[in-house]
């Protein structure tokens, strides 16, 4: 299928008549990994939730595949496009597994029951998310990573074109978060499947997107490869931080530094070329003394 996954066309988004995102048109190339990013509050979860049609544009329209989504049916969307939003809250006593479990009930109905590729597709979920040994624990027992780790392997479960996920790093040390983006990239890149996310982090989106939508205030500023985007002139816009903007070591891709007011005694840059002069110091002055 070729064209954008996903399309979002003069969106209007809020909240109780409060206006969050305003005349927005953004797209979500396929087969891709998109990272939204920008400052608190300026929409990009909003604009989530939008796109997954969680939140009923007062103006505008989402096209999934070229289809206004709000006229698909519930099931037809649920079998395209994946969800992980922000905040999501299990019933009380669920298992992990019974969690992981519901990510494939879009693909049943009367005539489609459970069988043996919904037993492989929630164990390849588990294994990967490193949530097998929580099998049979209740979910609202378990701390914030583990809570997050198979949410993740729920919507992996779905086994949708699609994949959007709200800030699904969130609750997680340094190693759970490399290991879930290395697990999205992988998805990507393995079943080709479209992943939209959400991050704060700008330097783990600039690692692992491919396509970046910078947000502020509700609009879009810049979108394209981190590489293309990212300036330490982006980053001030965007950000009000100033920084510097150097290769990423490990990826070659954007790694900014950022400038605070303390700590900068010592700012990235080539070295002088020729020696700074030495002032001479005058010879002491020597008194003269009488006999």
């Amino acid at each position: 299928m070729t064209g954008d996954a996903l399309a979002g066309q003069g969106l209007r988004l809020g909240y109780d008549g409060r206006e969050v995102v305003r005349d927005l048109t953004v797209a979500i190339p396929r087969g891709v990994i998109t990272a939204i990013v920008g400052p608190n509050a300026c929409g990009k979860s909003t604009l989530l939730r939008g796109l997954a049609r969680l939140l009923v544009p007062d103006a505008g329209r989402v096209l999934l595949d070229g289809r206004d989504i709000h006229a698909m049916p519930t099931r037809a969307v649920a079998t395209r496009l994946g969800i992980l939003p922000q905040h999501p809250i299990a019933p009380e006593g669920l298992t992990v597994t019974d969690l992981v479990g519901r990510g494939r009930h879009p693909h049943h109905g009367w005539l489609r029951r459970w069988g043996a590729d919904d037993d492989r597709a929630v164990a390849d979920a588990m294994r990967v998310t490193s949530t097998l040994d929580l099998a049979e624990r209740p979910v609202d027992e378990l701390s914030g990573g583990q809570r997050q780790r198979a949410w993740i392997a729920m919507a992996l479960a779905q086994r949708t074109g699609v994949l959007l996920l709200d800030e699904p790093t969130t609750y997680l040390d340094v190693t759970h978060q490399v290991e879930v983006l290395d697990l999205l990239t992988d998805l990507n890149r393995t079943d080709g499947t479209t992943i939209v996310m959400v991050l704060h982090d700008l330097n783990l989106a600039c690692r692992y997107a491919d396509h970046l939508i910078a947000l502020r205030d509700g609009e879009v500023v810049a979108t394209g490869t981190p590489s293309d985007v990212v300036t330490r002139d982006l980053v001030a816009d965007v950000f009000d931080l100033p920084s510097v903007v150097v290769p990423d070591p490990v990826s070659g891709t954007p790694l900014i530094v950022p400038i605070g007011r303390h700590h900068t005694e010592v700012l990235p840059g080539p070295p002088p070329t020729t020696a700074l002069p030495v002032p001479e110091l005058a010879e002491p002055r020597r008194e003269s003394r009488s006999e």
